[in-house]
């Protein structure tokens, strides 16, 4: 850290050389960096403001290639530069699409639609709104995980990352009478985290708690606007997730299973409408929001019940997260441990894969 000080110390100092102008921008630059980054002071990012801009290449003719070359070097050591402009953006769709196949089972219509949607939108650079699904299904089929799953490929630190940001509706806004104050709070903090990073990622899990004053007073950010009060949020993702509609969906798969077709034939033409009559219906925030009325989730993504063969496939991936490989014995005995519904066809694990991590210590040597 002394030795950066010293090294912008030293440009300044042979300021004769070079235009002023630009060693002051740049200077003042990364002092600002390290005063809000690495001291933590108290500062807000100003997108209008040149001080808080990466300094850009036409510059940089005016320094010593030796300077500029020791100077990038620390910059890029934070992790805040690279060949895709920003070290904390992965864009691995080859990851994502992956991952989905691999990792994620029985939700053979998530895995299509999350790819295309994501992927469209990383494509588009010049999109009109952000990119907004809302994913719909029992607790333990998948959402939460494939949420997770983007933030991972997209983001070099997952979930982690500065640029993403996770609310859960009942731990974040438990309060009705507070519902002004986390209006406040929440535009504030989308505000910040879309001027501090190029492409964002919101998640809203529990969604359906969320109060619809909550939702409404952060429409403006996911419509059609080219920016709200001097900032873009085009490049933003919202991920809302609910177990809204979660009994409908059943319902359809086991039409299916009576039917004696594949759960793969189920199509978002079966799904999405009967989700957003779901959704438009329910209690709590996502009916009675302009979110609704407005027509601004681009896709209500279902996630199907899973069945046994499902619950073995999570199992087998539990223990190799261990580094163990069962037999086909254990896996039945962890799968049939779990608890499956209708009472009479019993085909749908009740808690889906959500526990499985938890009870194969029960099957452990």
């Amino acid at each position: 850290m002394i030795s950066i000080v010293i090294l912008l110390l030293a440009v300044s100092a042979e300021a004769d050389f070079f235009q002023f102008d630009s060693i002051s921008n740049v200077s003042t630059y990364y002092f600002n960096y390290i005063y809000c980054n690495l001291w933590e002071g108290d500062c807000q990012p100003n997108q209008d403001d040149a001080t808080q801009q990466v300094p850009t290449g036409d510059i940089w003719p005016s320094f010593p290639q030796y300077y500029t070359g020791m100077l990038m070097a620390w910059y890029c050591s934070l992790g805040q530069c690279c060949d895709t402009g920003d070290c904390r953006i992965t864009h691995n769709i080859t990851g994502l699409e992956r991952d989905l196949q691999v990792k994620l089972h029985g939700q053979h219509l998530a895995q299509s639609v999350v790819l295309k949607a994501i992927q469209g939108f990383i494509n588009n650079p010049e999109s009109n709104k952000p990119l907004t699904l809302s994913f719909h299904g029992w607790s333990g089929t998948g959402n939460n995980f494939v949420a997770r799953i983007v933030a991972d490929n997209l983001y070099r630190d997952g979930i982690k990352s500065e640029c993403v940001r996770l609310f859960i509706a009942p731990f974040h806004f438990p309060h009705t009478r507070l519902v002004d104050v986390y209006k406040g709070q929440l535009r504030e903090a989308i505000r910040d985290m879309v001027l501090r990073c190029p492409q964002t990622l919101f998640i809203f899990d529990e969604a359906e708690k969320l109060h619809p004053g909550l939702i409404d007073a952060i429409k403006p950010y996911m419509d059609h606007y080219d920016n709200v009060d001097g900032v873009n949020y085009r490049r933003a993702i919202f991920l809302f997730l609910s177990n809204i509609g979660g009994g409908a969906i059943n319902d359809v798969a086991l039409d299916f299973w009576h039917s004696g077709q594949n759960r793969e034939d189920i199509g978002m033409e079966d799904l999405e409408h009967l989700l957003r009559a779901e959704a438009m219906e329910a209690e709590g925030g996502f009916a009675q929001s302009e979110l609704m009325s407005g027509h601004l989730i681009d896709f209500f993504v279902p996630f199907l019940p899973l069945e046994y063969r499902h619950v073995k496939l999570c199992a087998r991936d539990a223990y190799a997260a261990r580094g163990l490989e069962p037999d086909e014995g254990t896996l039945d005995e962890v799968a049939k441990a779990m608890l499956y519904v209708p009472k009479e066809e019993k085909l749908f694990s009740a808690q889906g894969c959500k526990s499985i991590p938890q009870r194969i210590n029960f099957f452990l040597p």
